[in-house]
């Protein structure tokens, strides 16, 4: 495996969140920022690819120039990337803060689409919840009905006939699947970026606030907290009756589910953000150190540190035996959960920050570039790709 110094990458990684952090918590102009990148990865159902092409937002610096962006989701066919269908996003305009002008707020996605039955779910930028129907592109409906909320980093989890998604107003929110209409709202903390998780009848969300809440996903009763000592903007993985989640406090922890009690924690020396998977009793969390920590899921004991020589920003994906992970430069590694080493599968020589997607024994990775790649998850080899704006 290729190994390199790391540091300037890492730092590169840092400085970019720590702008984004800057731009949308400190001044307030939600609608600008100096180069707004879409994170959103494809999500594979049933032979299609639903994708939510990044953006770039027009304007410069912290100067709160308006910035418009039309978002959309496209649909594809995953075996060749025939387009199916697109649906256009439309942006808003809103009141900047600190002094701001009314601005224009983007439609842009940050986060994977979601797809359950005949629908698929996304939140934008923009503040709005569309559900889209899956074979024709016609949306069904959108929440909320008039006005916007506040932008919609993070994406949503669809459960109990219901879709769950964190906002940018501090706020949990539950909607009808099937009708879009609001059963629940939760305030905490602060802002909130990440993706949820339900397991069972409980639902698993990190906030600005340094906490990870576990909430009634039946009307959004608290049932723990846990406070670590950052921010929390990953996505928790639920493995074994325990919770897995990093935080930008350079922590890694394992959570009691039931109890939010800690079993045991991670130190590290950078930011977690990706989501962890689990295969085997082995948990796979990626950071931003460049390394994939493989760490025992009871006792949290360092079975290996792989390190990958980039940050490592997106999810990664199971296949086979092995977890395939993007590097923040393009290199796509595959890790033999057996033996805990690390190959190379691929290079697209592209920064990569949306999480991954597999289906039928392809990877889709999906670039800053706006490249999609459709690779062999056995070999590497490019079986396609092509350019999605």
């Amino acid at each position: 495996m290729r190994i390199r110094n790391n540091n300037a990458v890492v730092a590169k990684v840092s400085l970019l969140v720590v702008l984004l952090l800057v731009g949308l918590t400190v001044l307030g102009c939600y609608g600008t920022k100096t180069s707004p990148e879409g994170g959103s990865g494809g999500t594979v159902a049933d032979g299609t690819l639903f994708l939510a092409p990044s953006v770039k937002a027009a304007g410069g610096g912290f100067s709160c120039t308006p910035a418009a962006v039309d978002g959309k989701l496209v649909a594809l066919s995953a075996a060749d990337g025939t387009r199916f269908w697109e649906v256009p996003l439309e942006g808003s305009r809103s009141s900047g803060g600190f002094g701001c002008s009314s601005t224009a707020t983007p439609a842009a996605i940050y986060g994977s689409p979601a797809v359950a039955g005949d629908l698929v779910y996304v939140g934008g930028y923009n503040g709005k919840i569309y559900a889209i129907n899956i074979a024709s592109g016609a949306v069904r409906w959108v929440y909320p009905r008039e006005g916007n909320l506040e932008p919609i980093i993070g994406g949503m989890v669809v459960a109990m006939d219901r879709v769950y998604f964190g906002c940018s107003d501090g706020k949990v929110y539950a909607l009808d699947a099937g009708t879009g209409d609001k059963q629940w709202e939760v305030p905490l903390g602060d802002k909130i970026w990440a993706t949820p998780a339900v397991s069972g009848e409980t639902l698993y969300i990190g906030c600005f606030d340094k906490k990870l809440y576990a909430l009634s996903a039946a009307d959004g009763t608290e049932r723990w907290e846990f406070v670590a000592e950052g921010a929390i903007v990953s996505t928790p993985l639920v493995y074994n009756d325990t919770v897995y989640i990093g935080s930008f406090d350079r922590n890694f922890y394992a959570l009691d589910a039931a109890s939010g009690h800690l079993k045991w924690q991670l130190p590290a020396e950078k930011w977690f953000w990706t989501k962890a998977v689990a295969y085997n009793g082995t948990i796979y969390a990626g950071c931003f150190d460049g390394k994939v920590y493989a760490l025992g899921a009871e006792n949290g004991q360092e079975l290996a540190a792989i390190d990958l020589g980039s940050a490592v920003y997106s999810w990664p994906v199971l296949f086979d035996g092995r977890v395939i992970v993007a590097t923040e430069e393009g290199e796509i590694y595959a890790i033999d959960a057996a033996s805990n080493q690390g190959t190379l599968l691929s290079d697209i020589g592209e920064v990569v920050y949306a999480p991954l997607s597999a289906e039928g024994g392809v990877i889709y990775v999906y670039s800053q570039e706006q490249n999609l790649y459709a690779l062999n998850a056995d070999s590497g080899a490019n079986l396609w790709n092509l350019t999605i704006k």
